[in-house]
This record gives structure tokens, C-alpha cells and sequence, in this order.
């Protein structure tokens, strides 16, 4: 299995331990030919601002950093066993991570992008910083946001689908979103579960129209949502058991299956939106990613042009 057989890593700063880079070397070592890029975006706003210095001068004391940065990052990789693997170490200067990163992505034609993220001490929920976010908006390829645990043999992976829209699109996504759960589940030997969220009946109809029939409504929305779900996981050859049709909201829906069953990643979809709407509005995959309680995958559709992607002369 060759899909995932050029990671970038992104380092975290704020700790020793590398979630992101025990989960890269786990995927790598289950594929061939696997390279890593272990990588680094640094920036320090007062070695702009020692005018005494010269350029020449400020410049080498960024690369003294620098070279610093990647003995640091290399004596985090001897910590592991990483045999059979291409590792390479790389530190950038650059004052917006999330923008080094998407731009090492299209330099190093990187198929996945890992990154640790922190759980809430409380809640267990994940904790997102701003370089999280946009690189689940903007970032071209999958984007797996990692915490400080392992993933266990057989372990459960669920595939978080939208059955209410039937636009090509949706469909599409639909379809990457299981063949990437499958292609993991494959890498590490682990299970593929589906899951969707139907809406409940909205309360003002029942109230502005009293003839309306709550049931009848309810009935005919989840038994679509059953049939949808049934073409879906019989097309990706899916049991049925491991197929959840549940009603409420998917930001509700998705993290609760995902404590029931337990599992150790949930893949889902993202449309990548920028801008106020971003800021904003947010949409159902962020929502939901804030309540999980562990490691998340986020895609794009297909056809999704990062904001950051090289112009073209």
C-alpha cells in the first residue's frame, strides 16, 4: 500500500514527546518506499529588529537558529526506530506556520500532512490552535490532526458521511470519504464504521401546521436516510452492523458513535471555507471536530484548489 508514502510531519515546539511523528513513522512503517519530511516553521519578530546588525548580519543569526531547530529535530527521530524509512529534517523561516506548511506541501508534493493536536484536560475534547484551522480550510491534501495515543491493532475507524444532499459533489466526497477510512484501515489493520446524521423534525412546522403528522414525517426522512446508507455501505462492501443512521445533529452525532465504538480516528469532509463566512458561520465539520475525542483525518472534495496554490503564469 503506497498511499501515504510521503508524509509531512509539522514538529510541536511546546513538547519533547511527537504524536504527529510516532503517528507518521506507524503509517510509514505499514507502507513501502515511505519518506518523511520531519518539519519546522520558525520565527522570532526581534531578529528583524536589531538594527544595529546588518542583513548580512540578522541573516546569520537566523540560520544559527535554524541549524539549531534541525539538530533538535533530529535527535527527536533517533528516538524512534525508523528503519526502512526516508527521513528527511527541515526548518523554515517563515512567520505564518500554516502558510510554510501548505507551501512545503506543494513544494514536496506531500500526500498527507500530520499534525499533533491537544486534548482539553477536562472534557477530552481536542483543543484547536489557528494553524489547525487554516490548514483544515486551505491545506490541498488530507490533513490528519493527531493526539498522545496509539492506535490499537483492529482498531475502529469511522467514516463520517452526508446522505441528506444528492448532488454530484456530495456523492463524490461521500466516496473519498470511505475509500480514505478503508485505505487507513488497510495501512493499519484496522475496521471501517459509517455514520450519518438525519435532522429531527423542525419544531415550528409542528406548531404552524397542526394537521401535520410528526411521525409519518420522522418516519419517511430516516427510513431515506436508511436506504441512502444501505447503497452506500453495500457499494464499499460494508456490513450493516457497522453502518450508524442516527437522528440529531452532526456535531451531536458523529463524536457520540465515535465514544461508543471507541475509535481511534474519524475521517470526515471539509469544504474548505475562507474568508467571513470561515470566521463566522464555520460549518458542520468544524463544529463536529471540536467534540471529538480523537484523531481526525479532514478531506477536501474533489476538484478543491487551495487559496494558497502557486500561481501560474
Amino acid at each position: 500500500m503506497k498511499k501515504y508514502n510521503n508524509i509531512l510531519v509539522v514538529a510541536d515546539v511546546s513538547q519533547e514527546h511527537q504524536p504527529a511523528l510516532s503517528r507518521a513513522i506507524h503509517l510509514a512503517s505499514c507502507g513501502d518506499n515511505a519518506k518523511l519530511t520531519f518539519f519546522l516553521s520558525i520565527y522570532d519578530f526581534s531578529y528583524e529588529m536589531t538594527s544595529m546588525l546588518s542583513a548580512y548580519e540578522r541573516q546569520a543569526m537566523r540560520n544559527g537558529v535554524i541549524q539549531q531547530r534541525e539538530l533538535w529535530l533530529k535527535e527527536l527521530v533517533e528516538q524512534h526506530d525508523v528503519s526502512g524509512i526516508d527521513i528527511e529534517v527541515k526548518v523554515v523561516w517563515h512567520n505564518r506556520p500554516y502558510e510554510a506548511i501548505i507551501q512545503q506541501v506543494f513544494e514536496g508534493d506531500h500526500n498527507l500532512v500530520i499534525k499533533a493536536t491537544h486534548a482539553h484536560d477536562k472534557l477530552g475534547s481536542i483543543i484547536f490552535t489557528p494553524t489547525d484551522w487554516h490548514l483544515l480550510r486551505k491545506c490541498p491534501c488530507p490533513v490528519l490532526l493527531a493526539k498522545a495515543h496509539t492506535w490499537p491493532e483492529h482498531g475502529q475507524i469511522l467514516a463520517a458521511v452526508n446522505l441528506a444532499a444528492d448532488d454530484e459533489t456530495h456523492e463524490d466526497l461521500n466516496d473519498k470519504i470511505v475509500n480514505e477510512a478503508k485505505a487507513v484501515a488497510t495501512l493499519v489493520n484496522g475496521e471501517v464504521n459509517l455514520v450519518n446524521a438525519y435532522p429531527a423534525t423542525p419544531v415550528n412546522i409542528t406548531i404552524e401546521l397542526p394537521e401535520f403528522d410528526h411521525n409519518t414525517y420522522a418516519d419517511a426522512v430516516r427510513g431515506h436516510h436508511l436506504v441512502t446508507m444501505k447503497a452506500l455501505r453495500q457499494k464499499h462492501h460494508i456490513e450493516q452492523a457497522r453502518a450508524y443512521v442516527e437522528e440529531g445533529l452532526p456535531e451531536d452525532v458523529i463524536p457520540a458513535v465515535a465514544e461508543e465504538i471507541d475509535a481511534g480516528l474519524v475521517v470526515l469532509g471539509t469544504i474548505g471555507r475562507t474568508g467571513l463566512s470561515a470566521t463566522f458561520i464555520g460549518n458542520t465539520a468544524e463544529h463536529t471536530i471540536d467534540k471529538l475525542n480523537c484523531d481526525l483525518l479532514a478531506l477536501k472534495p474533489m476538484g478543491y484548489i487551495s487559496p494558497l496554490a502557486p500561481k501560474i503564469d
